[in-house]
Protein backbone atom coordinates (compact mmCIF):
# COMPACT_ATOMS: atom_id res chain seq x y z
CA UNK A 1 0.00 0.00 0.00
CA UNK A 2 1.05 3.58 -0.56
CA UNK A 3 1.60 5.30 2.76
CA UNK A 4 1.04 9.04 2.44
CA UNK A 5 2.85 11.39 4.77
CA UNK A 6 0.85 13.35 7.34
CA UNK A 7 1.11 16.40 5.14
CA UNK A 8 -0.83 14.51 2.49
CA UNK A 9 -3.51 12.93 4.65
CA UNK A 10 -6.21 14.51 2.50
CA UNK A 11 -5.43 11.85 -0.09
CA UNK A 12 -7.23 9.26 2.02
CA UNK A 13 -10.58 10.97 1.62
CA UNK A 14 -12.90 11.67 -1.25
CA UNK A 15 -13.12 15.35 -0.29
CA UNK A 16 -9.74 16.88 -1.19
CA UNK A 17 -8.84 20.47 -0.54
CA UNK A 18 -10.58 22.75 -3.07
CA UNK A 19 -8.42 24.17 -5.85
CA UNK A 20 -9.26 26.93 -8.35
CA UNK A 21 -11.75 25.46 -10.81
CA UNK A 22 -12.30 26.69 -14.36
CA UNK A 23 -15.58 25.82 -16.11
CA UNK A 24 -15.83 22.05 -16.46
CA UNK A 25 -16.60 22.24 -20.19
CA UNK A 26 -13.48 24.29 -20.87
CA UNK A 27 -11.31 21.99 -18.78
CA UNK A 28 -12.65 18.85 -20.47
CA UNK A 29 -12.15 20.39 -23.91
CA UNK A 30 -8.50 21.11 -23.19
CA UNK A 31 -7.85 17.74 -21.52
CA UNK A 32 -9.56 15.94 -24.40
CA UNK A 33 -7.41 17.86 -26.89
CA UNK A 34 -4.28 16.93 -24.94
CA UNK A 35 -5.35 13.29 -25.08
CA UNK A 36 -5.82 13.53 -28.86
CA UNK A 37 -2.30 14.84 -29.51
CA UNK A 38 -0.60 11.43 -29.36
CA UNK A 39 -2.90 9.59 -31.81
CA UNK A 40 -2.81 12.59 -34.15
CA UNK A 41 0.98 12.65 -34.08
CA UNK A 42 1.05 8.88 -34.56
CA UNK A 43 -1.09 8.67 -37.70
CA UNK A 44 -1.21 12.07 -39.40
CA UNK A 45 2.01 11.52 -41.34
CA UNK A 46 1.28 7.93 -42.38
CA UNK A 47 -0.09 8.93 -45.85
CA UNK A 48 3.27 10.62 -46.49
CA UNK A 49 5.42 7.52 -45.85
CA UNK A 50 6.30 6.93 -49.55
CA UNK A 51 7.30 10.55 -50.21
CA UNK A 52 9.19 10.70 -46.91
CA UNK A 53 11.23 7.64 -47.82
CA UNK A 54 12.02 9.09 -51.23
CA UNK A 55 12.98 12.49 -49.82
CA UNK A 56 15.24 11.08 -47.12
CA UNK A 57 16.61 8.15 -49.13
CA UNK A 58 15.26 5.68 -46.58
CA UNK A 59 13.71 2.23 -46.88
CA UNK A 60 10.09 1.59 -45.91
CA UNK A 61 11.20 -0.28 -42.78
CA UNK A 62 13.35 2.68 -41.74
CA UNK A 63 10.40 5.02 -42.22
CA UNK A 64 8.14 2.72 -40.18
CA UNK A 65 10.75 2.76 -37.43
CA UNK A 66 9.97 6.45 -36.88
CA UNK A 67 6.48 5.42 -35.74
CA UNK A 68 7.89 2.72 -33.47
CA UNK A 69 10.22 5.33 -31.95
CA UNK A 70 7.29 7.65 -31.28
CA UNK A 71 5.29 4.88 -29.56
CA UNK A 72 8.33 3.98 -27.46
CA UNK A 73 8.59 7.62 -26.45
CA UNK A 74 4.93 7.62 -25.41
CA UNK A 75 5.52 4.63 -23.14
CA UNK A 76 8.70 6.01 -21.57
CA UNK A 77 7.22 9.49 -21.21
CA UNK A 78 4.12 8.30 -19.37
CA UNK A 79 6.07 6.05 -17.01
CA UNK A 80 8.41 8.93 -16.08
CA UNK A 81 6.14 11.99 -16.14
CA UNK A 82 3.22 10.41 -14.26
CA UNK A 83 5.09 9.60 -11.03
CA UNK A 84 7.05 12.86 -11.17
CA UNK A 85 3.81 14.83 -11.26
CA UNK A 86 2.73 13.32 -7.93
CA UNK A 87 5.64 15.14 -6.33
CA UNK A 88 6.07 18.24 -8.52
CA UNK A 89 2.46 18.99 -9.43
CA UNK A 90 0.69 18.72 -12.79
CA UNK A 91 0.72 22.16 -14.39
CA UNK A 92 4.47 22.77 -14.59
CA UNK A 93 5.17 19.36 -16.15
CA UNK A 94 2.21 19.74 -18.49
CA UNK A 95 3.42 23.07 -19.83
CA UNK A 96 6.96 21.72 -20.20
CA UNK A 97 5.68 18.67 -22.06
CA UNK A 98 3.53 20.67 -24.48
CA UNK A 99 6.41 23.09 -25.10
CA UNK A 100 8.74 20.17 -25.78
CA UNK A 101 6.19 18.70 -28.17
CA UNK A 102 6.13 21.96 -30.16
CA UNK A 103 9.93 22.09 -30.36
CA UNK A 104 10.30 18.41 -31.33
CA UNK A 105 7.58 18.75 -33.99
CA UNK A 106 9.50 21.61 -35.60
CA UNK A 107 12.73 19.59 -35.46
CA UNK A 108 10.92 16.67 -37.14
CA UNK A 109 9.84 19.02 -39.92
CA UNK A 110 13.46 20.13 -40.41
CA UNK A 111 15.10 16.69 -40.08
CA UNK A 112 17.70 16.23 -42.87
CA UNK A 113 17.93 12.43 -42.59
CA UNK A 114 16.00 9.44 -41.31
CA UNK A 115 18.26 8.91 -38.29
CA UNK A 116 17.65 12.38 -36.89
CA UNK A 117 13.94 12.09 -37.66
CA UNK A 118 13.76 8.83 -35.71
CA UNK A 119 15.51 10.40 -32.70
CA UNK A 120 13.29 13.48 -32.70
CA UNK A 121 10.19 11.31 -33.08
CA UNK A 122 11.17 9.45 -29.90
CA UNK A 123 11.57 12.75 -28.03
CA UNK A 124 8.32 14.02 -29.54
CA UNK A 125 6.61 10.93 -28.08
CA UNK A 126 8.14 11.54 -24.64
CA UNK A 127 6.90 15.14 -24.67
CA UNK A 128 3.50 14.23 -26.11
CA UNK A 129 3.01 11.67 -23.34
CA UNK A 130 2.66 14.52 -20.84
CA UNK A 131 -0.76 15.50 -22.19
CA UNK A 132 -2.12 11.95 -22.02
CA UNK A 133 -0.84 10.92 -18.60
CA UNK A 134 -1.52 14.24 -16.89
CA UNK A 135 -5.02 14.62 -18.34
CA UNK A 136 -6.05 11.45 -16.49
CA UNK A 137 -4.26 12.54 -13.31
CA UNK A 138 -5.92 15.97 -13.39
CA UNK A 139 -9.36 14.40 -13.77
CA UNK A 140 -8.63 12.17 -10.77
CA UNK A 141 -7.52 15.20 -8.75
CA UNK A 142 -10.59 17.21 -9.66
CA UNK A 143 -13.51 14.77 -9.78
CA UNK A 144 -14.87 12.01 -7.56
CA UNK A 145 -17.77 9.62 -7.31
CA UNK A 146 -19.99 9.11 -10.35
CA UNK A 147 -18.51 12.13 -12.15
CA UNK A 148 -15.14 10.50 -12.76
CA UNK A 149 -16.30 7.55 -14.93
CA UNK A 150 -18.39 9.94 -17.04
CA UNK A 151 -15.41 12.15 -17.78
CA UNK A 152 -13.11 9.23 -18.46
CA UNK A 153 -15.68 8.11 -21.02
CA UNK A 154 -15.18 11.47 -22.75
CA UNK A 155 -11.41 10.91 -22.96
CA UNK A 156 -11.89 7.39 -24.32
CA UNK A 157 -14.21 8.71 -27.01
CA UNK A 158 -11.56 11.22 -28.02
CA UNK A 159 -9.11 8.32 -28.34
CA UNK A 160 -11.64 6.62 -30.62
CA UNK A 161 -12.12 9.61 -32.92
CA UNK A 162 -8.53 10.86 -33.18
CA UNK A 163 -7.06 7.85 -35.05
CA UNK A 164 -9.83 8.19 -37.66
CA UNK A 165 -9.36 11.90 -38.12
CA UNK A 166 -5.55 11.78 -38.20
CA UNK A 167 -4.99 10.12 -41.64
CA UNK A 168 -7.75 12.29 -43.14
CA UNK A 169 -6.09 15.46 -41.85
CA UNK A 170 -2.71 14.21 -42.98
CA UNK A 171 -4.03 13.42 -46.45
CA UNK A 172 -5.54 16.90 -46.73
CA UNK A 173 -2.21 18.49 -45.79
CA UNK A 174 -0.29 16.30 -48.25
CA UNK A 175 -2.69 17.32 -51.01
CA UNK A 176 -1.34 20.87 -50.82
CA UNK A 177 2.14 20.42 -49.33
CA UNK A 178 4.80 17.88 -48.30
CA UNK A 179 5.15 15.52 -45.35
CA UNK A 180 7.18 18.18 -43.52
CA UNK A 181 4.09 20.38 -43.35
CA UNK A 182 2.35 17.70 -41.23
CA UNK A 183 4.85 18.28 -38.45
CA UNK A 184 4.53 22.05 -38.80
CA UNK A 185 0.76 21.69 -38.31
CA UNK A 186 1.41 19.51 -35.23
CA UNK A 187 3.68 22.25 -33.86
CA UNK A 188 0.95 24.84 -34.41
CA UNK A 189 -1.60 22.63 -32.68
CA UNK A 190 0.83 22.21 -29.79
CA UNK A 191 1.30 25.96 -29.50
CA UNK A 192 -2.46 26.50 -29.40
CA UNK A 193 -2.76 23.83 -26.72
CA UNK A 194 -0.07 25.55 -24.66
CA UNK A 195 -2.12 28.73 -24.70
CA UNK A 196 -5.23 26.74 -23.75
CA UNK A 197 -3.41 25.09 -20.82
CA UNK A 198 -2.25 28.49 -19.57
CA UNK A 199 -5.82 29.75 -19.65
CA UNK A 200 -7.99 26.79 -18.62
CA UNK A 201 -5.89 24.26 -16.66
CA UNK A 202 -4.84 25.47 -13.20
CA UNK A 203 -2.73 23.38 -10.86
CA UNK A 204 -4.93 20.54 -9.57
CA UNK A 205 -2.52 19.14 -6.98
CA UNK A 206 -1.71 21.70 -4.25
CA UNK A 207 1.64 21.40 -2.40
CA UNK A 208 0.17 19.87 0.75
CA UNK A 209 -1.18 16.89 -1.23
CA UNK A 210 2.05 16.12 -3.08
CA UNK A 211 4.31 13.17 -2.37
CA UNK A 212 7.37 13.81 -0.24
CA UNK A 213 10.67 12.05 -0.66
CA UNK A 214 11.84 13.40 -3.99
CA UNK A 215 12.06 11.48 -7.25
CA UNK A 216 12.87 8.19 -5.53
CA UNK A 217 9.75 8.48 -3.39
CA UNK A 218 7.60 9.15 -6.43
CA UNK A 219 8.83 6.03 -8.18
CA UNK A 220 8.49 3.96 -5.01
CA UNK A 221 4.82 4.91 -5.10
CA UNK A 222 4.57 3.47 -8.60
CA UNK A 223 6.43 0.35 -7.47
CA UNK A 224 3.93 -0.05 -4.66
CA UNK A 225 1.08 0.03 -7.16
CA UNK A 226 2.76 -2.77 -9.10
CA UNK A 227 2.38 -5.02 -6.07
CA UNK A 228 -1.36 -4.44 -5.72
CA UNK A 229 -3.16 -7.42 -7.21
CA UNK A 230 -6.48 -5.80 -8.06
CA UNK A 231 -4.93 -2.65 -9.51
CA UNK A 232 -2.61 -4.61 -11.80
CA UNK A 233 -5.53 -6.79 -12.84
CA UNK A 234 -7.38 -3.76 -14.19
CA UNK A 235 -4.18 -2.43 -15.78
CA UNK A 236 -3.68 -5.73 -17.63
CA UNK A 237 -7.31 -5.82 -18.75
CA UNK A 238 -6.83 -2.41 -20.35
CA UNK A 239 -3.42 -3.24 -21.82
CA UNK A 240 -4.50 -6.57 -23.33
CA UNK A 241 -7.62 -5.05 -24.87
CA UNK A 242 -5.40 -2.29 -26.27
CA UNK A 243 -3.25 -5.03 -27.86
CA UNK A 244 -6.35 -6.36 -29.62
CA UNK A 245 -7.25 -2.86 -30.78
CA UNK A 246 -3.75 -2.15 -32.13
CA UNK A 247 -3.74 -5.51 -33.93
CA UNK A 248 -7.01 -4.46 -35.57
CA UNK A 249 -5.65 -1.04 -36.54
CA UNK A 250 -2.45 -2.47 -38.03
CA UNK A 251 -4.06 -5.41 -39.82
CA UNK A 252 -7.53 -4.33 -40.90
CA UNK A 253 -6.49 -2.35 -43.98
CA UNK A 254 -4.68 -5.42 -45.33
CA UNK A 255 -7.64 -7.68 -44.54
CA UNK A 256 -10.29 -5.49 -46.15
CA UNK A 257 -8.34 -4.06 -49.10
CA UNK A 258 -6.16 -7.03 -50.08
CA UNK A 259 -8.27 -10.03 -49.09
CA UNK A 260 -11.76 -8.63 -49.66
CA UNK A 261 -10.83 -6.25 -52.47
CA UNK A 262 -12.52 -3.11 -51.15
CA UNK A 263 -11.27 0.33 -52.16
CA UNK A 264 -9.41 2.59 -49.76
CA UNK A 265 -12.51 4.79 -49.58
CA UNK A 266 -14.72 1.83 -48.66
CA UNK A 267 -12.18 0.73 -46.08
CA UNK A 268 -12.28 4.19 -44.54
CA UNK A 269 -16.06 3.90 -44.22
CA UNK A 270 -15.74 0.45 -42.62
CA UNK A 271 -13.11 1.74 -40.21
CA UNK A 272 -15.29 4.74 -39.38
CA UNK A 273 -18.35 2.55 -38.74
CA UNK A 274 -16.39 0.38 -36.31
CA UNK A 275 -15.07 3.49 -34.60
CA UNK A 276 -18.66 4.66 -34.29
CA UNK A 277 -19.38 1.44 -32.41
CA UNK A 278 -16.55 2.30 -30.04
CA UNK A 279 -17.96 5.80 -29.52
CA UNK A 280 -21.48 4.50 -28.89
CA UNK A 281 -20.14 1.98 -26.39
CA UNK A 282 -18.35 4.78 -24.54
CA UNK A 283 -21.53 6.86 -24.51
CA UNK A 284 -23.51 3.87 -23.22
CA UNK A 285 -20.95 3.37 -20.45
CA UNK A 286 -21.27 7.02 -19.46
CA UNK A 287 -25.04 6.78 -19.34
CA UNK A 288 -25.23 3.50 -17.42
CA UNK A 289 -22.52 4.41 -14.91
CA UNK A 290 -24.29 7.71 -14.30
CA UNK A 291 -27.47 5.78 -13.48
CA UNK A 292 -25.72 3.73 -10.82
CA UNK A 293 -24.77 0.53 -12.68
CA UNK A 294 -21.61 -0.89 -11.10
CA UNK A 295 -18.40 -0.20 -13.01
CA UNK A 296 -17.23 -3.77 -12.47
CA UNK A 297 -20.46 -5.09 -13.96
CA UNK A 298 -20.03 -2.90 -17.03
CA UNK A 299 -16.37 -3.92 -17.38
CA UNK A 300 -17.17 -7.62 -17.09
CA UNK A 301 -19.92 -7.35 -19.67
CA UNK A 302 -17.64 -5.42 -22.05
CA UNK A 303 -14.86 -8.01 -21.80
CA UNK A 304 -17.40 -10.79 -22.46
CA UNK A 305 -18.66 -8.97 -25.55
CA UNK A 306 -15.10 -8.57 -26.88
CA UNK A 307 -14.29 -12.25 -26.23
CA UNK A 308 -17.48 -13.44 -27.95
CA UNK A 309 -16.73 -11.22 -30.94
CA UNK A 310 -13.16 -12.56 -31.15
CA UNK A 311 -14.33 -16.16 -30.87
CA UNK A 312 -16.95 -15.61 -33.57
CA UNK A 313 -14.36 -14.09 -35.87
CA UNK A 314 -12.01 -17.09 -35.57
CA UNK A 315 -14.83 -19.63 -35.95
CA UNK A 316 -16.16 -17.90 -39.07
CA UNK A 317 -12.74 -17.80 -40.76
CA UNK A 318 -12.03 -21.45 -39.94
CA UNK A 319 -15.47 -22.82 -40.90
CA UNK A 320 -17.03 -20.49 -43.49
CA UNK A 321 -13.88 -18.82 -44.81
CA UNK A 322 -13.13 -15.21 -45.64
CA UNK A 323 -16.35 -13.18 -45.78
CA UNK A 324 -16.58 -9.40 -45.86
CA UNK A 325 -19.81 -9.23 -43.86
CA UNK A 326 -18.63 -11.69 -41.22
CA UNK A 327 -15.28 -9.97 -40.72
CA UNK A 328 -16.89 -6.53 -40.55
CA UNK A 329 -19.59 -7.60 -38.09
CA UNK A 330 -17.29 -9.47 -35.71
CA UNK A 331 -14.74 -6.64 -35.68
CA UNK A 332 -17.56 -4.20 -34.90
CA UNK A 333 -18.49 -6.32 -31.87
CA UNK A 334 -14.90 -6.56 -30.60
CA UNK A 335 -14.17 -2.86 -31.04
CA UNK A 336 -17.46 -1.93 -29.35
CA UNK A 337 -16.57 -4.12 -26.37
CA UNK A 338 -13.16 -2.46 -26.13
CA UNK A 339 -14.92 0.91 -26.31
CA UNK A 340 -16.50 0.18 -22.94
CA UNK A 341 -13.47 -1.57 -21.45
CA UNK A 342 -11.30 1.56 -21.79
CA UNK A 343 -13.32 4.03 -19.66
CA UNK A 344 -14.36 1.32 -17.16
CA UNK A 345 -10.84 0.04 -16.50
CA UNK A 346 -9.39 3.56 -16.42
CA UNK A 347 -12.04 4.74 -13.95
CA UNK A 348 -11.51 1.79 -11.61
CA UNK A 349 -7.73 1.87 -11.96
CA UNK A 350 -7.49 5.57 -11.18
CA UNK A 351 -9.84 5.14 -8.22
CA UNK A 352 -7.65 2.36 -6.80
CA UNK A 353 -4.54 4.46 -7.35
CA UNK A 354 -5.99 7.69 -5.98
CA UNK A 355 -3.14 7.96 -3.46
CA UNK A 356 -0.75 8.46 -6.41
CA UNK A 357 -2.87 9.48 -9.42
CA UNK A 358 0.11 10.32 -11.63
CA UNK A 359 1.77 6.95 -11.04
CA UNK A 360 -1.55 5.15 -11.59
CA UNK A 361 -2.12 7.05 -14.84
CA UNK A 362 1.42 6.23 -15.97
CA UNK A 363 0.92 2.49 -15.52
CA UNK A 364 -2.54 2.49 -17.11
CA UNK A 365 -1.40 4.49 -20.14
CA UNK A 366 2.17 3.25 -20.44
CA UNK A 367 1.32 -0.46 -20.47
CA UNK A 368 -1.62 0.23 -22.77
CA UNK A 369 0.71 1.61 -25.46
CA UNK A 370 3.46 -0.91 -24.71
CA UNK A 371 1.16 -3.89 -25.30
CA UNK A 372 -0.31 -2.16 -28.35
CA UNK A 373 3.11 -1.52 -29.85
CA UNK A 374 4.11 -5.16 -29.27
CA UNK A 375 0.92 -6.49 -30.88
CA UNK A 376 0.94 -4.26 -33.97
CA UNK A 377 3.71 -5.99 -35.98
CA UNK A 378 2.52 -9.51 -35.15
CA UNK A 379 -0.30 -9.47 -37.73
CA UNK A 380 2.06 -9.14 -40.70
CA UNK A 381 4.64 -11.43 -39.13
CA UNK A 382 2.38 -14.50 -39.39
CA UNK A 383 1.49 -14.16 -43.04
CA UNK A 384 -0.64 -12.13 -45.45
CA UNK A 385 -2.83 -14.72 -47.16
CA UNK A 386 -5.52 -14.93 -44.48
CA UNK A 387 -7.24 -12.83 -41.84
CA UNK A 388 -6.75 -15.66 -39.34
CA UNK A 389 -3.53 -14.23 -37.81
CA UNK A 390 -5.28 -10.95 -36.97
CA UNK A 391 -8.32 -12.83 -35.66
CA UNK A 392 -6.22 -15.13 -33.46
CA UNK A 393 -4.11 -12.30 -32.04
CA UNK A 394 -7.24 -10.34 -31.17
CA UNK A 395 -8.94 -13.37 -29.61
CA UNK A 396 -5.88 -14.32 -27.55
CA UNK A 397 -5.56 -10.72 -26.34
CA UNK A 398 -9.17 -10.27 -25.21
CA UNK A 399 -9.27 -13.80 -23.76
CA UNK A 400 -6.13 -13.02 -21.75
CA UNK A 401 -7.87 -9.82 -20.59
CA UNK A 402 -10.71 -12.01 -19.35
CA UNK A 403 -8.27 -14.19 -17.42
CA UNK A 404 -6.65 -11.10 -15.84
CA UNK A 405 -10.10 -9.81 -14.89
CA UNK A 406 -11.09 -13.03 -13.12
CA UNK A 407 -7.73 -14.05 -11.64
CA UNK A 408 -6.41 -10.65 -10.55
CA UNK A 409 -9.06 -7.94 -10.58
CA UNK A 410 -11.84 -10.20 -9.24
CA UNK A 411 -14.66 -7.80 -10.15
CA UNK A 412 -17.19 -9.44 -7.81
CA UNK A 413 -15.33 -7.75 -4.94
CA UNK A 414 -16.35 -4.33 -6.27
CA UNK A 415 -12.92 -2.66 -6.09
CA UNK A 416 -12.79 0.93 -7.30
CA UNK A 417 -16.52 1.56 -7.27
CA UNK A 418 -17.36 5.26 -6.78
CA UNK A 419 -18.89 6.40 -3.51
CA UNK A 420 -22.37 7.61 -4.39
CA UNK A 421 -24.54 10.02 -2.47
Amino acid sequence: MISPSPARSALDTDTPRPVPKPPVAALLTVLGSLTAVAPLATDMYVPGFPSMGAALGASSSAVQLTMTAFLAGLVVGQLVIGPLSDGLGRRRLLMSGVTGFVIMSLLCALAPNIGLLTATRFLQGVAGAAGMVLARAILTDRFHGAELPRYFAVLSQVLGVAPIAAPVLGGAILAVSTWRAVFVVLAVLGALLLLAVLRAVPESLPPERRHRGGMAGNFRAMGSLLTRRAFMGYVLVLALCAAALFAYISGSSFVFENLHGVSSTTYSLIFASNALGMLLAGALFSRLSGRGVRLNTLLTGAVCVAVLGGLAQVVLVVTVGETLAGTWATLFVIVSGVGMVVPASMSIGQALGRGAPGAASALLGGLQFLFGALASPLVGLFGEDSSLPMALIMLISVAAAGVALVALARPWRGAGEPVRA
